[in-house]
C-alpha cells in the first residue's frame, strides 16, 4: 500500500528574471502553487502549478477547502482514478483554469510519489523515448526589445546550439513586426528556426494580414494568432498561410485539443501541464496529437516539460524560459544547446524548501 497520510498546499510568489512582454500583457511574477503528499511509507511527492500574477490564491483555497481533504487515506498508486475523482468533484467548475490547475498541482505530486516509488525518472516511466531534447529561446524575443537586442540574443542562442529562437509579434502594424523578423533571419541565416507569437491578441482577418508579412521570413510556427476559444478562426487561418499554426498553452481540457485536431486548426500543440490539469491529461493530449502526426512543443515549465517532451515520440521542443532557478537546488542541464531530462528518481525538479519558504505569502 502507498496511503497518502498528509496533503499540505502552499502558495509562493518567484519574481521573473528579466522583463518579460507579450502583446498583451507583462509577466511580473509568477504565483506558485505547491502541493505536499506524504504517504504511510515514507515517501513524499511534490507537485507544482503555476498562474502569471493573479488567482493563486483562489486555486489554493480550491486545494486546502475541496481537494486535499479527499487524498487523505487514499492509495496514491491509483493516479488516474485519483485525478478522476477530484475532476468530479469539482464538475460545476469545469472546465476551467482555476479547476485545472489545482488538479495539476496535485497530479504532478502523484507522479513524483509515483516515480520515487519505482525509483525511476518521470521521461522513463511516462514513455522512455529519448532523454535529449531541442530547445528554443524564449528570453530574447519578448516584445519590448529593439530589433538589435532581437538580432544579438538570436546570434547568441545560435552560438549557444539552441535549435530555434522565438520572436513576439503584435506590434501596431504587421510591417513592423515582420521588419524584426527578417532582421533576425538575415542575422542567423536559414537553418535556425525562428517561432512567432502574438498571444491571442490578432482578430482573424489581422492575422491574416501577419500572416502574410510574416510568410517571406519562414517563420517555424505562428502561436495562438486568435483568441483560445476561436476554433472555427483558426481552421481558416491555418488553410489560407503555409505558416504552421501553434496552439495548446491556453487550453484546458484534453476535449479541447482534440477539437483542433479535427478541423485542422492547430499544426503544432503546446499543451501545458499546468493548464491541462497535470501530468494524466498532458500524455492523452499528447498520444491524441501523436494519431494525427502532430508534434508536441509545450509552453512553459521547461523544467518538467523537459522530461515529458522526452517521454513520447512525437515530442519536438522544449521552451527555454528559465523561471524556477531561485528556488530549487539545480537547474534544467544543457548538452550542445539541448536538454538533457533528469536521471534521478521523481519528475526531477530538486526543490529549495527553504528558499520557497522565504516566498510564501499564503
Amino acid at each position: 500500500m502507498s496511503l497518502i497520510t498528509h496533503a499540505t498546499a502552499l502558495l509562493a510568489d518567484i519574481a521573473v528574471e528579466t522583463d518579460r512582454t507579450d502583446a498583451v500583457q507583462s509577466f511580473v511574477k509568477q504565483e506558485t502553487i505547491l502541493v505536499r503528499l506524504t504517504t504511510d511509507n515514507g515517501i513524499e511527492g511534490t507537485g507544482y502549478a503555476y498562474t502569471i500574477g493573479t488567482g493563486g490564491v483562489s486555486v489554493l483555497a480550491l486545494l486546502r477547502e475541496h481537494l486535499l481533504p479527499l487524498l487523505v487515506g487514499k492509495d496514491a498508486r491509483n493516479v488516474e482514478g485519483l485525478w478522476r475523482e477530484l475532476f468530479a468533484h469539482t464538475r460545476a467548475t469545469t472546465t476551467g483554469a482555476i479547476t485545472s490547475l489545482a488538479l495539476a498541482a496535485v497530479d504532478t505530486a502523484l507522479w513524483d510519489l509515483r516515480c520515487k516509488r519505482a525509483g525511476e525518472p518521470l521521461w522513463r516511466l511516462a514513455g522512455g523515448h529519448r532523454q535529449e531534447i531541442p530547445v528554443y529561446d524564449t528570453e530574447g524575443g519578448w516584445l519590448h526589445l529593439s530589433t538589435e537586442d532581437l538580432t544579438r540574443s538570436a546570434l547568441a542562442a545560435q552560438e549557444a546550439g539552441f535549435a530555434g529562437v522565438k520572436i513576439k509579434v503584435g506590434k501596431p502594424h504587421p510591417a513592423e513586426d515582420a521588419e524584426r523578423l527578417r532582421a533576425v533571419r538575415e542575422a542567423v541565416g536559414p537553418s535556425l528556426h525562428i517561432m512567432t507569437d502574438a498571444n491571442q491578441s490578432q482578430s482573424l482577418s489581422r492575422a491574416l494580414q501577419l500572416a502574410a508579412a510574416l510568410e517571406p521570413f519562414g517563420p517555424y510556427w505562428l502561436e495562438e494568432p486568435l483568441p483560445a476559444d476561436d476554433i472555427s478562426g483558426h481552421a481558416q487561418l491555418a488553410r489560407a498561410t503555409r505558416i504552421p499554426i501553434a496552439v495548446g498553452e491556453s487550453m484546458y481540457s484534453p476535449m479541447q485539443f482534440r477539437t483542433y485536431l479535427e478541423t485542422g486548426a492547430a499544426s503544432v500543440v503546446q499543451v501545458d501541464v499546468a493548464r491541462v490539469g497535470g501530468i494524466t491529461p498532458w500524455l492523452k493530449v499528447a498520444h491524441l496529437a501523436e494519431t494525427f502526426n502532430i508534434t508536441v512543443c509545450p509552453h512553459f515549465l521547461m523544467e518538467l516539460h523537459v522530461s515529458l517532451v522526452a517521454a513520447v515520440p512525437n515530442g519536438a521542443y522544449v521552451e527555454y524560459i528559465p523561471q524556477l532557478r531561485a528556488v530549487t537546488r539545480t537547474e534544467m542541464r544543457l548538452r550542445d544547446g539541448r536538454a538533457v531530462a533528469p536521471d534521478e528518481p521523481g519528475i526531477g525538479i530538486d526543490w529549495d524548501l527553504d528558499a520557497l519558504d522565504n516566498r510564501r505569502v499564503a
